[in-house]
């Protein structure tokens, strides 16, 4: 079975997004300085998945002098969405009642897991 494009972006390129999203359009260098905050990487490594991105529609890119200036074309909160969507689909089976009757419990009341850190929702989707 053929994969599927995800329309929530991996860490990553979420990484990279959130940065253009605080500057509203930078270059290459202006990201990793963000991006370095959190995970410094190379050079090379930000421009392969700005361009990336460029290529998926979620930035457009434009030269100014002998570089490239990004600028986000999803907002954040169309970001948010797709992944609140992505969330609703894969656990919820599409239901927003099913989301939030599970959000309004207490710890106490949700199922047990193994794993501790399972019941907090990865805030680097919102």
């Amino acid at each position: 079975m053929p994969r599927t494009a995800r329309e929530v972006p991996p860490p990553l390129e979420l990484l990279c997004l959130r940065a253009l999203w605080s500057l509203g359009e930078g270059n290459v260098k202006a990201v990793q300085q963000i991006v370095a905050q959190s995970r410094p990487l190379a050079y090379t490594t930000i421009m392969t998945v700005l361009d990336r991105l460029v290529r998926k529609g979620l930035l457009a890119r434009r030269k100014v002098g002998r570089c490239f200036a990004y600028a986000p074309q999803a907002t954040r909160d169309a970001a948010r969405r797709a992944a609140v969507r992505e969330l609703l689909e894969g656990y919820f089976d599409g239901s927003e009642e099913a989301l939030i009757v599970f959000l309004q419990r207490r710890p106490e009341e949700r199922p047990t897991v193994t794993s501790q850190s399972s019941d907090r929702i990865d805030t680097v989707l919102l």
